[in-house]
C-alpha cells in the first residue's frame, strides 16, 4: 500500500518540525510538503494534492477553517485534519461545518494523532476525546440549520462579533468601540436575533461558518 501523502500547515516551526518528526515514524505516512501560513498551505494543498491535509486553526494569510472550507469550495480530493491547541467551542464548530474530517488537539500523544490521519484518510471521522460528546450534542440540533440570516448583518454588528470571537467581554467591547454596555448588549440582542441563535458561542460558530467574521490570525 502507498503510504499516505500529507501536507503540514503550522506557523509555529519548532512545533511542527516536532510533528513531522513523530508522523515519520509511522512508515505508512509520507510528510511530502510543510507550510507556514495559509496562503503558502494553499499552495501546496492545489499543486500536490495530498491524501491528508494537516492544519492548525490560527495561521497568518489564511485560517485552517478557511483553508479547508476553500478546500471544499475547489472539491478537491483532500482530506482535512485539523491539529491545534485551540479546544474552545466556536474553533471546533466551525472547522467541521467547513468541512474538516477530524479535530484533535496538540496535546494528545503522537499514537492518537497518527491514528487520526489514517482514519480520516479512510474517510472516518477523528475527535479529541474530550471535544467528541458536547460536539456530537450541539451537531445534533443545528443538522438542518438554515445558513441564512433574516436580515443583513450591519458594520457596526460585524465589529461586535469580531471582538466577541477575540474573547472581549460586553465591558471591553464597549470600550473597543466608545459604546456603552448597554449599546453593545443591544448590538448582541439584534446579532441574536438575525442569526437565529441563542449564545455568543453560538453567535460566533454561525459567523464564522457564513464567512462574516474570521478568526484573528497571529503576527510573525
Amino acid at each position: 500500500m502507498s503510504p499516505i501523502r500529507v501536507v503540514l500547515a503550522d506557523d509555529h516551526a519548532v512545533v511542527r518540525k516536532g510533528i513531522h518528526d513523530f508522523l515519520l515514524e509511522d512508515r505508512d505516512i509520507e510528510v511530502i510538503a510543510q507550510a507556514g501560513d495559509g496562503l503558502k498551505a494553499k499552495e501546496l494543498i492545489l499543486e500536490l494534492l495530498p491524501d491528508v491535509a494537516i492544519l492548525d486553526v490560527r495561521m497568518p494569510h489564511a485560517t485552517g477553517i478557511e483553508v479547508t472550507r476553500w478546500i471544499h469550495e475547489q472539491s478537491l480530493p483532500v482530506r482535512v485534519l485539523i491539529l491545534t491547541a485551540y479546544d474552545d467551542d466556536p474553533f471546533i464548530l466551525a472547522a467541521l461545518q467547513a468541512g474538516a474530517n477530524g479535530y484533535v488537539l496538540k496535546n494528545a500523544e503522537a499514537e492518537q494523532i497518527t491514528a487520526a490521519v489514517h482514519a480520516v484518510y479512510r474517510g472516518e471521522p477523528a475527535l479529541a476525546p474530550d471535544v467528541a460528546q458536547k460536539l456530537i450534542a450541539h451537531m445534533a440540533g443545528s443538522t438542518h440549520e438554515t445558513v441564512q440570516t433574516t436580515e443583513p448583518i450591519t458594520d457596526r454588528e460585524r465589529e461586535v462579533l469580531q471582538l466577541v470571537a477575540s474573547g472581549l467581554t460586553n465591558r471591553g467591547i464597549g470600550v473597543k468601540l466608545s459604546i456603552s454596555d448597554r449599546t453593545v448588549q443591544g448590538h448582541l440582542a439584534s446579532i441574536y436575533a438575525k442569526l437565529q441563535v441563542n449564545s455568543r458561542t453560538e453567535a460566533v460558530t454561525k459567523a464564522l461558518n457564513l464567512g462574516l467574521i474570521h478568526l484573528p490570525e497571529k503576527q510573525g
